[in-house]
């Protein structure tokens, strides 16, 4: 090719040495060096870079140097940053675009700075064109098969390759090899740095060995790309075949009659379940009404969602559905004796109220509250009253329930909008009248939410509860037929409307008799089946039963006693895996089981104004001892000790004005309390005690005090004192007799007004036991100390 073709072709990169200018201005590029063949848009910001190209356009040639500069950005560079090796390039087609200064910009050659003219913007230098010295053709044409192959191996994998290459076969002849070398880097997506060092080599192989070296990571991280771009399709166009055929199935399904719509297969699934209920004519306007409304809404639509859901519940209530009552009392003894052992006043209550079913044909209206101290089975004397009558069983338990939407239910404007456990209990229990039992009634709690206290006035009223409203399900549900049970540990904290509308049944505890035949029939077997005992390798006495009551477990109900059972089982599992055969569990080796006992036996103390009254505990009953002492006789006084609460110091000080202002009348000096300062006492002071019941107690501790005598003989009191010397009714009788036989007290003074409580308590608890009953504190005074 002559000098004049080459200078008619402007396309060509590789110009002639006497068209490349010595003086050139320079314009910094951040993002990746501009290599040598290649022909693409540069972006420039004018308030800083304008003059420089104007400077250009003036000179005959149009070339400037394009320098890389690295990740800062041009206008915070400056010469000292500047590479020593750039790209020479021909401006085309300068313009504004966007608020950016626009070149074409046309590589030509690599140069090397040697000189700086002005070390300030505009840039100008003086450069030099180094040239590649002729090496081994053999090695270059080797090394140019091998690029031209590889970029060849791209062109596939990419698109964008073969635009790039149509603008280096405009311009360049793919035989020249340097070109073809800077092409071929320029077409990786290789790091700036990494293309500055091809720009900076000039000999050809050394920059041909770093190009094969960039084209060849490019060609395996393309296939890697294409790899995982095809295992995508692959499975998207999986789930869109999935999908158009489904589609086209349920048309194909919906054209012959086979399927249906979601919204038709809704209705059809609703009308279903509606047609084996007998619904109320409210509940049947309403279906049919929300049934239309489901028909016109758009499946996707908020309103749909929230109708079906309605839908859903409407026909999920039992509405008319009944399971037949079993009220065959034998059949209902037999079960009671089967779950429990003792309680026979319980049971004789519970079957009353089933006789009375019996007798009507049906079981409704009646609300039974079964009150007593933990563990007694209040629990599963509700799952065996619906045993025996072949009802379903629901346990809802109130235990701090503080929203009375829990109850009501929850207006379905809401978000998240349920029916109330009562009919969720229904739904659950597929009838309309199961047994549900309301445990923890007593431990309902309040907040800004509401009441569910005054909630449940509703629901357990038998004159309203036939017409119970659900703020969810907004109609009207019958809980007239299901039966309702109700426990709790105290009666303090239920309301009085609330407690008025329930029939209470009192569980006061067991004895040891009792705890022994219970341990024995239930909890021993239990607890062996648990830890997958057989009850040949491991048993226990009775005598040891009757310890582990006495000194491990001794409250009221049977729960700790059950613990402690768990716990011998327990450490015999180990000595049983260890070798031994089988063991036996006796008085004899039960604390190496147990350890030591917690409790000791009661000794009754006895002496000069000490008496023991019986005291009434959420845990059962318990003997309570009451001292009184004469501190001197300096002055008149009178002090209570023992954490007393309110009513239990106004009793203390009742029966001391009682007993100041008739003690002569009871044998004992009449100056005595002139001047004596008395101290009573109750002994256990860490534990709080309070109630009117110990009056009489505190009144004799006083009087043997003050007549200097112990009492004759063992016994225990209990009963509210007047200041007229009236004994008053008090409660919980069944836990104080429980307790003093516990203690081994076999007399006791009670209030003439509870003889009916005692005379309703079972044989087994007054056998043997002596009671004498007090209208005025003179009964007490005559049984104790005539």
């Amino acid at each position: 090719m002559s000098d004049e073709q080459a200078t008619q072709q402007p396309g060509l990169s590789l110009v002639l040495p006497e068209q490349r200018p010595q003086r050139i201005y320079l314009l910094p590029v951040n993002q990746r060096p501009f290599m040598p063949g290649l022909v693409q848009p540069v972006l420039f910001k004018p308030d800083l870079w304008q003059p420089t190209v104007e400077r250009v356009s003036q000179t005959p040639h149009h070339t400037l140097g394009l320098v890389y500069t690295g990740d800062r950005p041009p206008e915070d560079v400056g010469p000292d940053d500047f590479p020593e090796y750039g790209c020479l390039v021909r401006v085309h087609n300068a313009a504004s675009e966007s608020g950016m200064l626009q070149l074409v910009a046309q590589g030509l050659a690599r140069f090397r700075i040697t000189g700086w003219l002005s070390r300030k913007p505009p840039y100008l230098v003086e450069v030099e064109y180094p040239e590649a010295e002729e090496e081994d053709s053999d090695s270059v044409k080797a090394y140019a098969l091998a690029i031209i192959n590889t970029i060849k191996e791209l062109l596939p994998l990419n698109p964008l390759y073969n635009e790039g290459l149509k603008l280096y076969l405009q311009n360049f002849s793919p035989r020249e090899p340097s070109p073809l070398t800077d092409f071929a880097a320029a077409l990786t997506t290789a790091s700036g740095a990494e293309l500055q060092g091809v720009l900076e080599t000039v000999p050809l192989l050394k920059r041909m060995e770093k190009v094969l070296v960039l084209l060849k990571k490019e060609l395996e991280v393309a296939r890697l790309q294409n790899s995982i771009n095809d295992q995508v399709n692959e499975k998207v166009s999986a789930q869109q075949r999935q999908f158009f055929l489904r589609e086209q199935l349920k048309i194909i399904q919906k054209e012959l009659g086979l399927a249906k719509d979601d919204r038709t297969a809704d209705a059809e699934e609703f009308q279903a379940r509606v047609a084996d209920l007998t619904l109320p004519d409210a509940v049947a306007k309403r279906f049919d009404e929300e049934l239309k409304k489901l028909s016109v809404l758009e499946t996707g639509s908020p309103e749909y969602a929230v109708t079906r859901n309605y839908l859903d519940w409407l026909t999920q209530v039992p509405w008319g559905k009944l399971s037949t009552d079993n009220l065959d009392l034998h059949h209902a003894r037999n079960v009671l004796e089967a779950h429990h052992a003792g309680l026979a006043d319980i049971k004789d209550r519970i079957i009353e109220f089933l006789a009375v079913g019996a007798m009507r044909g049906e079981m409704r209206g009646a609300i039974i509250l079964l009150v007593g101290p933990p563990g007694v089975g209040k629990t599963s004397i509700g799952r065996a009253i619906a045993e025996s009558l072949n009802r379903r069983f629901y346990r809802l338990s109130l235990g701090g329930m503080r929203d009375e939407a829990e109850i009501k239910g929850h207006r379905r404007t809401y978000i998240g909008a349920m029916p109330g456990k009562l009919v969720q209990a229904l739904k659950e229990a597929g009838t309309s009248n199961p047994v549900i039992m309301l445990d923890e009634i007593d431990k309902l709690g309040q907040s800004f939410q509401g009441d569910p206290a005054s909630a449940l006035l509703e629901v357990l009223d038998p004159e309203q509860n036939q017409q119970f409203l659900d703020h969810y399900l907004d109609l009207r549900v019958d809980l007239s037929h299901t039966l309702f049970i109700c426990t709790a540990n105290t009666l303090d904290s239920i309301p009085g409307p609330l407690l008025d509308r329930m029939e209470i049944i009192r569980l006061g505890g067991y004895i040891t008799a009792e705890k022994v035949d219970i341990a024995r029939k239930h909890l021993w077997p239990r607890a062996l089946e648990r830890a997958g005992v057989k009850p040949s390798r491991l048993k226990i006495s009775d005598s040891a039963l009757r310890e582990v009551i006495e000194g491990y477990a001794r409250e009221a109900g049977v729960r700790n006693l059950e613990k402690q059972l768990n716990r011998i089982v327990r450490k015999a599992v180990v000595q049983l895996l260890d070798g031994r055969r089988s063991l036996s569990v006796t008085g004899n080796n039960l604390a190496e089981f147990l350890g030591k006992p917690y409790f000791r036996p009661e000794k009754l103390q006895r002496g000069v104004g000490v008496v023991t009254g019986l005291a009434w505990t959420s845990l059962g009953g318990a003997t309570l001892a009451v001292e009184a002492s004469r501190v001197h006789n300096h002055g008149r006084g009178f002090r209570q000790t023992g954490q007393l609460g309110d009513v239990m110091r106004e009793s203390s000080e009742i029966a001391y004005s009682f007993v100041s202002s008739h003690i002569e009348q009871y044998g004992a000096d009449k100056d005595w309390f002139r001047e004596a300062f008395v101290h009573l006492h109750v002994p256990e002071g860490a534990t709080p005690k309070d109630g009117p019941s110990a009056g009489v107690t505190m009144a004799t501790a006083l009087i043997s005090l003050a007549r200097n005598q112990r009492l004759p003989r063992k016994l225990a009191m209990t009963g509210e004192l007047t200041l007229t010397g009236q004994v008053l009714p008090v409660g919980g009788i069944r836990e104080k007799v429980i307790a003093a036989r516990r203690v081994g007290l076999r007399e006791l003074v009670l209030p003439e007004a509870n003889r009916r409580d005692y005379d309703e308590l079972p044989d087994y608890l007054r056998e043997k036991m002596t009671v004498h009953f007090a209208s005025h504190y003179d009964d007490v005074f005559n049984t104790v100390f005539g």
